[in-house]
């Protein structure tokens, strides 16, 4: 299910790591990077990891909150969400 990223396979800039990571996992990132209109797995992992290192501060709670909030505001929802409700998974 994995493909080799040739882009920037020539750049000095660029060095290539290697992860492992589970199926299902990986299908998640394919299906994700595809459905938010970037151009290839590669740039999307750049991006979430730039992301990770640029924003320390936001913790896994903050990120739990934000996609509380997007998922409302995707699926029009009126209600609000307490933190407690965020934190624990409670709607």
């Amino acid at each position: 299910m994995s493909h080799t990223d040739t882009n920037g396979a020539n750049d000095p800039e660029k060095t290539n790591i290697n992860i492992r990571l589970t199926e299902s996992f990986l299908a998640d990132i394919d299906a994700t990077w595809q459905d938010e209109g970037y151009n290839s797995r590669s740039e999307f992992v750049r991006e979430a990891l730039r992301d990770a290192v640029r924003h320390p501060d936001l913790t896994r709670e903050s990120w739990k909150e934000i996609a509380a909030v997007e998922h409302a505001r995707r699926t029009g929802e009126s209600e609000t969400f307490s933190r407690e409700d965020v934190l624990t998974g409670d709607e």
